[in-house]
């Protein structure tokens, strides 16, 4: 498939598409019909291919999207188009890969970040939250952490639903990752009430803050419950 074209790939997705499989993305926000697992079987077989993932983008189609941000390379994209793309990925799914599989992985990722988590449109705002949480966990020097706590505790409650999942999901991190704010962490989850009443399915983890500090501490001191 070495001259394998957008055209060729665009029509074995339409292929792939499956109207139930779209019926259950649209009740998440999503509009593509194709199996994620069959979507990153076609990456595989693709493998990184740069230019055919900047076309396949470039159709604006979700599925094409999606499948780009697994074939693309992260590190040769600049901060002007990362941010353009961000801009444009306005269903759930693409806005989440394009951070987790792409944005986390650039040099621009700091930057980024910062700029994202200042700006006015709360998925935007949302993306910078992303990023902030994985430097809770994996990088939280230089972050200021009572500073993001002092944030979260006044405006997540009103925060839109993006955003306010972002911020809650950030401030369950510094909860589980940094006992000495742990505490604080938990009585803002629980002043807050935020996701207190989600729908949680059974044998996973409530998203609910303090629960969910609670319980990702207890594993890690217990290990897994069998």
């Amino acid at each position: 498939m070495a001259e394998t074209t957008v055209a060729e790939v665009m029509a074995e997705l339409a292929g792939m598409a499956d109207s139930k499989t779209r019926a259950v993305n649209e009740r998440h926000g999503d509009d593509h019909g194709v199996n994620l697992g069959k979507l990153r079987a076609l990456a595989k077989r693709l493998k990184t291919r740069a230019e055919l993932a900047r076309g396949l983008w470039d159709t604006q189609d979700s599925a094409a999207r999606l499948l780009a941000l697994l074939i693309c390379r992260p590190k040769a994209f600049e901060r002007g188009e990362l941010d353009a793309m961000l801009r444009e990925a306005r269903t759930p799914k693409v806005h989440d890969w394009l951070v987790n599989y792409v944005v986390k992985k650039s040099p621009h990722a700091e930057e980024l970040r910062l700029a994202w988590s200042a700006d006015p449109d709360p998925v935007v705002a949302s993306a910078g939250w992303a990023l902030t949480t994985e430097r809770v966990a994996k990088k939280p020097e230089g972050l200021d952490l009572a500073g993001l706590l002092d944030v979260i505790e006044a405006d997540m409650k009103d925060a839109p639903d993006r955003l306010q999942w972002a911020m809650n999901h950030c401030l369950a991190q510094i909860g589980i990752e940094h006992p000495e704010h742990r505490a604080r962490a938990i009585a803002i989850g629980e002043r807050l009430e935020v996701l207190k009443d989600y729908p949680t399915p059974r044998g996973c983890t409530s998203p609910y803050a303090p629960t969910w500090i609670s319980e990702m501490v207890r594993r890690r001191h217990d290990g897994p419950s069998a």
